[in-house]
């Protein structure tokens, strides 16, 4: 194993053992940056940079904030924490002009510094001087980077904050609202939660709901109390102060019914010097969704089913199947590599579904009677039961669809995607059983409608849905690892991230070297996912005690050789 690891791809190779793993949200702040500006002070944004195989690539990127020399961002960065690796970062500091782009003087650049990811988990709080080039100090500038770990089962909370007859700051027009939260720590400090939009020449602001963890929230703690602040915003950044209020995670809770919670928006100047002063607005939060996250062992122990589908490539790149060159050969003497990865998975996942029964579809071929091109039919050819018999029946389907299809292209997997994360969003429906789903997408190239799969998964990573896909031939898979997350967070092509990695992608040519059986194990890979509250509530009681208590494969776990051990084929 290498010393240095991508910060947010697994730590050992898939031939060798499964990383412990935790995740970890960096929230950034600047202090005493330099003044860039002529007229103004300078716009900073922070870009976090992983160190791979020697080579530094960017992960992501705060927001900018305008005129600022002490800015606390709001940004959150979400990594994968591995305590056996070195995860090598850098934060750098840039005044940025217009939108989004990085200016290429030096003045441009404020300062950076780099660290490990240990070093910040270990510290919690790490406060460091920038640098500029050739290790100067960027006068007394420094960075605070603050640390916190996710839990695999603490969930997370959307929230639909508004606010009305709001007080107007503005000469020639009516404010420019936003909503900052804070969270007050043990120690009496403030730590940024959330800052919404800005929401122009409105008094009676809506902002767009948002999503939080419940331990950046208020550390799980639902009496913690939260500081809320009101703005005018300003160009300039000298955001004219409105008001604010204090609030709880439990008094939050209180909605429902179609009832709604309120706070009084208090200037405390205005409280003191006027007598008939009530608030300066009131801020209304109109819904609460709550999430809860648990593994995919949770599932399993709180009797959950596993739902298999698989989706295979019929394109025309795939070769002529009456070709033995073609990955879709069918040799009498043994499985081709289709056949190879399918039988791998499916034999381990038809253990935990009860009707051993598999929905197989393909994507990229005409198929009769029309023999138009579809990216999601059965391969059975039965559009209202795509499920077939155990592995073997899923195998004969396979083998009696190839005479029947044209190979085509091109090679779209969206809309498969978006099929099953439309079913498994279903199942919150249910109330006396669950399920979590599983697609396994076998295909040899990459694929053509990058941009739609990337918001399916998007998507996707709500539901209770893990995606393998597994590359078969000798492609140059390199641009799927987009999909994978490993080297960032996968983002829509809009810039929404995933709510957890759900996609782990394999060139099954890796597994070549190392025991078929491994194959299955890339399933555990897969992150938390989110688990309707009304079916957690139907897990027999022992089984949902025992899963409050246990982190499944995360940093908590310390058997991870016993895993280690399982496989059969000793890897």
């Amino acid at each position: 194993m290498n010393d240095v690891q991508d910060a947010t791809s697994p730590g050992a190779a898939l031939g060798g053992p499964v990383a412990c793993v935790s995740k970890v949200e960096l929230r950034v702040a600047c202090k005493a940056l330099l003044d860039r500006d002529t007229l103004n002070k300078s716009d900073p944004c922070v870009i976090l940079m992983v160190q791979n195989q020697g080579q530094w690539t960017e992960l992501d990127r705060t927001e900018v904030i305008k005129s600022n020399l002490h800015p606390v961002f709001a940004k959150v960065f979400t990594l994968d924490y591995y305590f056996e690796e070195v995860q090598k970062l850098r934060f750098e500091v840039y005044d940025i002009h217009g939108t989004h782009s990085i200016g290429t003087r030096d003045d441009d650049f404020l300062g950076g510094v780099e660290c490990t990811l240990g070093q910040i988990v270990a510290q919690k709080k790490m406060v460091k001087p920038l640098f500029l080039k050739y290790a100067k100090y960027a006068g007394k500038s420094t960075i605070t980077v603050n640390a916190e770990e996710i839990s695999g089962n603490n969930g997370y909370v959307e929230l639909f904050f508004c606010a009305k007859k709001l007080d107007d700051k503005d000469l020639f027009s009516k404010s420019d609202p936003f909503l900052e939260i804070y969270r007050i720590n043990d120690d009496g400090t403030e730590q940024l939660v959330h800052r919404t939009e800005v929401i122009k020449n409105n008094l009676n602001p809506v902002w767009e709901p948002f999503k939080v963890s419940l331990i950046s929230l208020c550390s799980c703690d639902e009496d913690r109390k939260l500081k809320c602040l009101v703005w005018d915003s300003d160009s300039r950044g000298k955001h004219d102060f409105i008001g604010e209020f204090y609030a709880t995670f439990r008094e939050m809770q209180k909605i429902g019914g179609g009832s709604k919670v309120t706070w009084d928006c208090i200037n405390p100047k205005y409280k003191l010097k006027k007598k008939n002063y009530k608030n300066s607005g009131v801020v209304i939060l109109s819904d609460l969704k709550l999430h809860r996250v648990y593994s995919f062992l949770d599932y399993i122990m709180g009797g959950c089913q596993i739902h298999f589908t698989v989706a295979i490539d019929f394109t025309a790149s795939n070769g002529d199947p009456r070709n033995s060159c073609s990955l879709h050969y069918i040799n009498p003497y043994q499985p081709n590599e289709y056949l190879k990865a399918l039988i791998a998975v499916g034999e381990i996942c038809q253990d935990y579904d009860s009707d051993k029964r598999f929905s197989a579809l393909g994507f990229g071929a005409r198929i009769p009677p029309n023999y138009e091109v579809s990216h999601d039919f059965a391969i059975n050819f039965n559009p209202e039961d795509d499920e077939c018999e155990e592995i073997q029946g899923v195998v004969e389907a396979y083998q009696n669809c190839l005479p029947k299809i044209q190979l085509y292209g091109p090679t779209n997997v969206s809309p498969i995607i978006s099929r099953i994360a439309k079913l498994s969003a279903g199942e919150e429906t249910i109330k006396d059983a669950s399920r979590y789903h599983i697609l396994l997408i076998l295909t040899d190239g990459v694929v053509t409608d990058m941009a739609d799969t990337r918001e399916a998964i998007v998507r996707a990573s709500y539901q209770p849905l893990s995606i393998i896909i597994v590359g078969v031939g000798n492609a140059d898979f390199t641009d799927m690892q987009i999909l994978d997350g490993d080297d960032g967070v996968l983002r829509s092509p809009k810039g929404e991230p995933v709510l957890r990695d759900i996609v782990q992608f394999v060139p099954f040519r890796d597994f070549k070297t190392v025991s078929i059986a491994f194959l299955p194990f890339v399933i555990l890979y897969l992150h938390p996912s989110t688990f309707p509250t009304s079916l957690y509530s139907a897990m027999p009681q022992s089984y949902s005690n025992q899963a409050k208590r246990t982190e499944v494969w995360g940093s908590k776990v310390s058997n991870c050789s016993t895993f280690y051990n399982s496989d059969a084929g000793g890897h």
